[in-house]
């Protein structure tokens, strides 16, 4: 199925769309926190939740009692966004202010994942979160995998938007004596706090660094 399809076709301000997979799976790989949206007994639900991409496939989990979940996991038409705030752009009037963003919308239908692969996915969504990790952690107990359902979505059908650079005025509005330009915005990884049960032997791991980076 093409990315682009007659539902994902984004028809306000068609310049800021993208619809080739590179685009899309980079704005995926840039976060690991997703929303899912779909009709459940005549009401829309909206859930955030985690999620990795292994190839042309999105996984996402929730508790297997979850009554919504299992909305999902019988295959109702479903969809998955992805969006990240890079700045507020202000402009000289409140009408073009706007913001710099990278966003995906996926449609699909998601399966249920059970198995072998129930497990690689639970990897591929702790790795997305902080990769390096899922080596050094206990894995799921038989317990813990019952209690979860894991869920897959083809990246069938998608498209991106993103808009970037300086504010946009009306002409006349460049004298005002006001401000613009752009705030930029970013999600930054702290330093890291260690658990008070915590040896003081075990230092941070590498990829630390890497998340803070």
């Amino acid at each position: 199925m093409p990315l682009k399809t007659r539902r994902t076709t984004v028809k306000r301000l068609p310049k800021r769309a993208r619809y080739d997979f590179d685009t899309i799976a980079a704005i995926l790989d840039a976060g690991f926190l997703c929303h899912i949206g779909f009709m459940a007994e005549g009401q829309p639900f909206v859930i955030p939740t985690g999620f990795g991409r292994d190839g042309e496939t999105l996984y996402f989990h929730g508790s297997s009692v979850s009554r919504t979940l299992k909305q999902v996991a019988n295959g109702v038409p479903m969809c998955l966004t992805v969006t990240h705030l890079d700045g507020l752009v202000l402009a000289r009037s409140g009408f073009h202010s706007s913001m710099n963003y990278r966003s995906v919308v996926v449609l699909g239908a998601a399966r249920k994942v059970e198995g072998d692969e129930k497990l690689h996915a639970l990897e591929v969504i702790s790795e997305q979160i902080l990769k390096g990790r899922w080596a050094q952690i206990r894995g799921p107990s038989r317990k813990e995998l019952n209690g979860t359902t894991v869920l897959a979505l083809p990246i069938g059908e998608a498209s991106a938007k993103v808009r970037t650079g300086p504010p946009v005025d009306d002409e006349e509005d460049y004298a005002m004596p006001v401000w613009a330009g752009v705030l930029p915005l970013a999600m930054k990884a702290g330093k890291p706090i260690a658990d008070d049960r915590l040896p003081d032997t075990i230092k941070p791991p590498g990829y630390f660094r890497k998340a803070r980076a």
